[in-house]
């Protein structure tokens, strides 16, 4: 049972910190103080795919649940990253409904999808010890949050949100509102805008929404908003945060 994929179906908000700086030790902290759900942020984060490895077992270790931000939508990183068990993905700009679909297809085995099959000999199986869960059970497991980033997105978002085999758009702000012109202006009317295009039709879909916090729209506003996941601090800014203000403090 994939405890993070109910979570987005119980209509309680579910709360995130991202792991960037590719640290397994930094990450284990995160969840001993409250923060259970980690994004390993594989796009703009430090570290590889086997870095990312290590920072899910730290994560497991201390009771938390690791989510995997890919680097892109690439067939070969998905199958990858399945291989390495990973569970619970969010895959960046997605513009379009047919490229959804591809991206959803990679992630099953035929027929439903076109996942290259290496059960026997991965990790994902227990290298093999359990392909019987490979089999039978890991397609109910997996979690996959689609990143709609990008005014393109918007424009499809219908089209998007009716595919079949996606648990959340993750509504990515920076990079939506830089697409429309608004580059760290994220409360601008017209980013607004945006995030409203989006959510009315995720809502007429009853297609869960995750996002992380910005400019205009704090952990209240989101989840009065009905957002089911939302990510929030990261061990950068909470380490950087510290250090300035600690080193105010000895300054004065």
């Amino acid at each position: 049972m994939n405890n993070f994929k109910n979570a987005l179906r119980t209509g309680t908000m579910a709360v995130g910190a991202w792991s960037q700086l590719g640290s397994a030790n930094a990450a284990e902290v995160l969840v001993h103080f409250g923060w259970k759900n980690i994004i390993i942020d594989g796009e703009h984060g430090a570290g590889t795919l086997e870095d990312w490895v290590d920072i899910s077992r730290a994560i497991v270790s201390a009771g938390g649940t690791p989510i995997l931000r890919l680097p892109d939508a690439d067939d070969a990183m998905i199958k990858r990253a399945l291989d390495r068990g990973f569970k619970n993905f969010i895959i960046p700009m997605i513009n379009t409904a047919e490229h959804a679909r591809h991206v959803v297809s990679a992630f099953y085995y035929p027929t439903r999808g076109h996942r290259g099959y290496a059960a026997t000999v991965v990790r994902g199986s227990h290298w093999g010890a359990d392909t019987a869960y490979a089999l039978q059970t890991s397609d109910h497991d997996l979690t996959i949050m689609l990143q709609c980033e990008h005014i393109d997105a918007v424009d499809q978002i219908e089209a998007i949100c009716a595919v079949d085999g996606i648990d959340a758009i993750f509504v990515g702000p920076n990079d939506l509102g830089a697409s429309a012109g608004y580059l760290e202006r994220l409360d601008a009317p017209e980013v607004m805008a945006l995030f409203a295009r989006i959510e009315t039709a995720a809502n007429a879909a009853n297609m869960p929404l995750a996002t992380v916090c910005s400019a205009g729209r704090d952990w209240a506003d989101l989840r009065a908003l009905g957002y089911r996941f939302v990510a929030g601090v990261s061990d950068v800014a909470m380490l950087a945060q510290q250090a300035s203000k600690d080193l105010q403090t000895a300054l004065k």
